[in-house]
């Protein structure tokens, strides 16, 4: 809730239903009375992408956002994703994934910083 706090977007009444909202989003639901170090490096990634989400902002930069995540767990924050770009919001998103990074509609390769190539118009999300 505090990124909610620090921007007013939301209404104070609405704060902590929106943030049960977005954990339940990321399948984290049932953590939400917990403190951070009471939590493994995956649930902790989620609540990371809930925070970023708190907003509502339109562009989000997600850095290997799949990176601590159990395979299921890294569809469903990809899947969470691909709903935030259907809703019309933007999604960066860094990877070393490549089965992922097959999936995206746009896709820039990096390889000892530099572009390969040029920019990889894929399947759409």
């Amino acid at each position: 809730m505090l990124p909610m706090d620090f921007c007013n977007v939301y209404p104070d009444n609405e704060r902590e239903r929106r943030a049960k909202y977005l954990l339940e989003l990321v399948g984290i639901a049932g953590q939400a009375d917990k403190l951070p170090a009471a939590l493994s490096g995956g649930e902790q990634q989620r609540v990371a992408i809930a925070r970023a989400l708190a907003n509502d902002p339109p562009l989000i930069i997600a850095d290997e956002p799949t990176g601590n995540l159990d395979s299921k767990t890294a569809a469903l924050v990809f899947d969470l994703f691909r709903d935030l770009v259907s809703q019309g919001k933007t999604v960066l998103m860094v990877t070393h994934d490549k089965e992922l990074a097959r999936i995206v509609s746009h896709r820039i390769e990096l390889s000892d910083g530099r572009i390969n190539g040029r920019s990889v118009r894929e399947a759409n999300l």
